[in-house]
């Protein structure tokens, strides 16, 4: 059987993403899981899960919806490929939130500096 090649390769930087991560409930990780794996699958991938993130240096938001809950991980792109997770929430308003974009780009630039 032939082993489909992966079109990005997705790390955690840190622990900003598992800290997020390991507060969520079973079908919350879940989704979050199948999420990423489809984010490493596809060649392109919808806006539905994978968005930029407007007015930002090359920050994205991974999407995920569970239910009526939703929730934005922050992401960002090393060599092209790599896709760099940095900070998760639970969305609760329409606008994310300034102080999360703000901390993502913080954590990015700490990457970048420390890379």
């Amino acid at each position: 059987m032939d082993k489909k090649r992966k079109h990005r390769t997705i790390i955690f930087y840190k622990d900003y993403f598992q800290a997020f991560f390991q507060k969520q409930n079973r079908k919350v990780k879940a989704k979050i899981v199948w999420t990423l794996e489809l984010i490493e699958d596809l060649q392109r991938v919808p806006e539905l899960y994978l968005k930029h993130i407007e007015n930002t240096d090359g920050l994205y938001e991974v999407r995920i919806q569970v239910g009526s809950d939703i929730f934005r991980i922050f992401c960002f792109f090393d060599k092209g490929q790599l896709v760099v997770l940095a900070n998760g929430f639970q969305k609760k308003t329409q606008k994310t939130p300034k102080d999360e974009i703000e901390f993502a780009l913080k954590i990015k630039t700490e990457y970048e500096t420390e890379k």
